[in-house]
């Protein structure tokens, strides 16, 4: 799901030059923009924050750059899910978040909204985020890919995959690892290969969790997502890595891991098709919680484990505070949200689906050295949290201001805020980007501002995570 962080020199540098994820609303300085002096003075220090990252440091920003331009003119081209060009797909956008429209329209549009959102934002996120669409605190000396991966890693550990691969009889044992008899000794290659354990990928994006995951178990992992531009990028991704290349003659999938098409409040599977399911920060797209559950436990195996990582409001969050109200629609409209959903609401939706309950809480609060209260866990900036603090960053740190030029973060403040939308619209006037680049940069910007002063709150997660089984009497 949605508003991401880069941590390297080319990717600040990408979010400069063709922009970064950062969601809706913020319409900084009028409608009266085109004056000359402002566009010029913005393309002369992009151009030389460019030519320093350019020069002394490994990244390529402009070989990034012209990627993301390519991906953007392939886009104009027809590529869109949800409209006929990019301009049009932010007006179509923009339309399903003003203010006459209800949350109860936007649900049951949301197919429309999602794929309008995400036909916006992939390339954004692709290029200024990384393949995986996600959030994750940073332990002390963890790089931002090595907190991605485990975040990851850890959703799939509590997939119970070993206990899954020991459901599959005696006829699976030894397809791939060797031969097999009845009476053989226990040896090496005498149980079944993890290849043939089926996983699903709920909303997987352009399919970096599912990539990660598959290389992390060996299970053979299929990603759904509704939106047809996320679908064809995530299969190009995986033929693209020999590692996900299963060996001819086993009688398996030519790939290991796959994307597919599909909604899933409706998903195009048989039912009991998979051992096991996970959803990262996607499922708040959905119009119905117990409806989007139900659907995934149909799908499962009895005894089978869905794990989640959910975006919520907390305990914290007061429907009567305008701030709170405020920083909600924000992020709603920033991340292509109907509406958001409590923990509790949550929580009880998965009950109600008919998975039981294994394991809830909110990982925000998990230790990770940072800005956190000693106590609670919680993000604080007060005395007692600093003295705890070992180099630990919280999730939202990605999305606050900085002046430091070589990150991301410097889109935020109000100085990068406006060299960002200037250089979009320059990049638009020269035909570089397609036209409504920049009013898409706006609107990933005010939702990525949304985000991070929830989470300095306390009143949003993006990581509530929940764990169910389905029954072993599961019905039908």
């Amino acid at each position: 799901a949605p508003s991401r962080t880069a941590l390297s020199a080319t990717a600040t540098t990408t979010a400069t030059m063709a922009g970064f994820r950062t969601p809706p609303s913020f319409r900084g300085g009028g409608g009266n923009d085109s004056l000359l002096s402002p566009l010029v003075l913005s393309a002369a220090a992009t151009l030389a924050a460019t030519v320093v990252v350019q020069l002394v440091t490994p990244a390529d920003p402009w070989g990034k750059s012209r990627r993301f331009l390519r991906q953007l003119r392939r886009q104009e081209k027809g590529n869109l899910t949800s409209a006929s060009n990019v301009e049009s797909s932010v007006g179509e956008y923009e339309r399903l978040h003003a203010g006459e429209t209800s949350v109860e329209e936007r649900n049951s549009d949301y197919a429309n909204l999602v794929n309008s959102y995400y036909d916006l934002a992939t390339l954004f996120y692709e290029w200024g985020w990384g393949a995986s669409f996600h959030f994750s605190n940073r332990h002390p000396h963890e790089s931002f890919d090595e907190a991605t991966r485990r975040h990851e890693f850890y959703l799939a550990s509590k997939l119970n995959l070993a206990g899954a691969l020991g459901t599959l009889g005696d006829a699976a044992k030894g397809r791939t690892n060797g031969s097999y008899e009845e009476d053989e000794a226990v040896r090496e290659g005498s149980t079944p290969s993890m290849a043939l354990v089926k996983v699903l990928d709920v909303g997987c994006g352009i399919g970096g969790p599912m990539r990660n995951i598959c290389k992390f178990t060996g299970a053979d992992v299929t990603g759904l997502t509704l939106n047809q531009y996320q679908v064809d990028r995530g299969n190009e991704l995986c033929r693209a890595d020999a590692h996900f290349k299963n060996n001819k003659g086993d009688g398996l999938p030519e790939v290991r891991c796959r994307s597919v098409q599909g909604d899933f409040m409706k998903q195009p599977f048989e039912a009991s098709s998979f051992d096991a399911a996970y959803a990262i920060e996607a499922t708040c797209h959905a119009p119905d919680r117990v409806g989007c559950y139900s659907e995934i436990r149909r799908v499962l195996k009895p005894g089978a484990v869905f794990a989640c990582y959910e975006w919520c409001l907390t305990d914290e969050y007061d429907a009567g505070n305008p701030e709170h109200a405020a920083i909600k629609k924000q992020i709603e409209e920033g991340d292509g949200l109907p509406d958001i959903a409590t923990t509790h609401h949550c929580l009880t939706a998965l009950k109600k689906a008919g998975f039981e309950i294994l394991e809830e809480r909110d990982l925000v609060n998990d230790e990770y050295g940072g800005w956190q209260d000693p106590v609670t866990g919680e993000y604080s900036t007060k005395k007692e949290a600093c003295k705890h603090r070992r180099g630990g960053k919280p999730w939202m740190l990605p999305l606050m201001p900085s002046w430091n030029p070589f990150t991301q973060r410097f889109q935020f403040n109000w100085l990068g805020l406006r060299l960002t939308k200037y250089s979009l619209k320059v990049m638009e006037f020269l035909r570089l980007a397609p036209a409504g680049t920049s009013r898409t940069q706006i609107l990933l910007q005010s939702g990525g501002m949304g985000l991070a002063r929830g989470g300095e709150l306390g009143i949003f997660t993006p990581m509530y995570l929940m764990v169910g089984r389905v029954p072993l009497d599961k019905a039908g």
